[in-house]
C-alpha cells in the first residue's frame, strides 16, 4: 500500500524581497491566489507569510493575514492553512551606546494575534535560539510555552519548526512537561545559515532523535529544495516546497510560480512510489478536525 506524503507549499516568505523575487507574491491578493494554484497542483498545507503590498517587505500586519486567509477560504479550494509565528523573534543587539537599529523581539501575544483570531489549521512555531544568516532569532522557553497555550486554546495545531539537534531536545522536553500538544508533528528546516545543513547525514540524525512513529516533515532552501524532497519521502516523512525557500526551477531557471515546484515535488513523490495526500488524509494523519463547516458559518 503506498504511503501517503503531506506536500506543503511555502508561498511567500519572511525575508527581504530580492533582485530575484519578481515571481514571489507580495499583494494579499496575489498571495492567496499563489496559495490556492498550489493546492491545485497537489499540496494538501500552504504556509503562509505578508507583505508590505507595495514594498515588499517582510510584514506582521493583521490586516494583511485576514485579507489571505479570507481570499482562500472563500475560493472554495480544500486545503490545510499553514499561518506563520516565526515574525517577532528577531533580535538585533546594539553595536554601541546609542544604537538605534537595535531590534528586540516581539511579546507571545503580538507574534499569535493573527492565528488567536483566524484560527488557521495549522501554524508554525520555531523551536530555535540561533544565529539566522546576519542576524538572530530569539524563542525562549517561556515564550514558547506562552505561544503554545495560544495556538491550542486557538483550536490550532503547532508544526515544530527545528533548525538544529539541540532543537529537538528542547521540544521533546515541552511535550513530556505537556506544555506542547501530542501527537506533535516536526518540521526539519535545513540550509538555513546558522542551522543543520541540508544534507542526507543532517536529516538522518535529526529524524534519529524522535521516539518511533512520530511524524516529521522536512524541506531545504535553494538548490537543496528538491533533493530534501527526495530524501524525506524515502526516509518516511513529508515534505514542503516553495517560493519561500527557493526561487528556482532549474539552475538559472526562475520558477514563475508555487505551482511548478508543487507539480515538481508530487512528480517525485510519485516517481518514488508513494502518493501524494489530500487535504482530508493530510487532516487525518495529523489529527486535525475538518472545519469547512466552521469557515462557511
Amino acid at each position: 500500500m503506498k504511503r501517503k506524503v503531506i506536500i506543503t507549499c511555502a508561498v511567500t516568505g519572511g525575508s527581504e524581497y530580492g533582485k530575484n523575487s519578481i515571481y514571489v507574491p507580495k499583494t494579499p491578493r496575489h498571495i492567496a491566489e499563489e496559495a490556492v494554484a498550489a493546492a491545485r497542483a497537489g499540496a494538501a498545507s500552504v504556509h503562509i507569510h505578508v507583505r508590505d503590498p507595495d514594498t515588499g517587505a517582510p510584514s506582521m500586519k493583521f490586516d494583511h493575514y485576514k485579507e489571505v486567509v479570507e481570499r482562500i477560504r472563500d475560493s472554495g479550494v480544500d486545503v490545510l492553512i499553514n499561518l506563520t509565528t516565526g515574525m517577532g523573534a528577531r533580535h538585533d543587539p546594539p553595536v554601541q551606546e546609542g544604537d538605534d537599529t537595535t531590534i528586540f523581539v516581539k511579546p507571545p501575544l503580538e507574534r499569535t494575534q493573527h492565528v488567536i483570531a483566524l484560527k488557521p489549521d495549522i501554524c508554525t512555531l520555531d523551536v530555535a535560539t540561533m544565529n539566522f544568516g546576519s542576524n538572530a532569532v530569539v524563542n525562549t522557553p517561556r515564550h514558547l510555552k506562552a505561544m503554545s497555550r495560544m495556538i491550542q486554546d486557538a483550536g490550532t495545531k503547532p508544526e515544530l519548526e527545528v533548525f538544529d539537534l539541540g532543537q529537538i531536545g528542547i521540544a521533546l522536553g515541552l511535550i513530556a512537561s505537556g506544555d506542547l500538544p501530542k501527537p506533535p508533528f516536526f518540521q526539519f528546516c535545513l540550509g538555513i545559515p546558522g542551522g543543520a545543513p541540508a544534507t542526507p547525514e543532517a536529516m538522518l540524525m535529526m529524524r534519529s532523535l524522535l521516539p518511533a512513529g512520530t511524524l516529521w516533515g522536512a524541506f531545504g532552501i535553494a538548490r537543496g529544495q528538491m533533493p530534501m524532497v527526495a530524501q524525506s519521502v524515502i526516509l518516511g516523512g513529508h515534505c514542503r516546497v516553495g517560493l519561500e525557500d527557493n526561487l528556482f526551477i532549474e539552475q538559472g531557471v526562475l520558477a514563475k510560480g508555487n505551482a511548478q515546484l508543487v507539480e515538481r515535488a508530487v512528480a517525485i513523490v510519485e516517481s518514488l512510489g508513494e502518493a501524494v495526500a489530500s487535504p482530508d488524509e493530510a487532516r487525518e494523519i495529523l489529527s486535525i478536525e475538518t472545519r469547512q463547516a466552521a469557515y462557511a458559518a
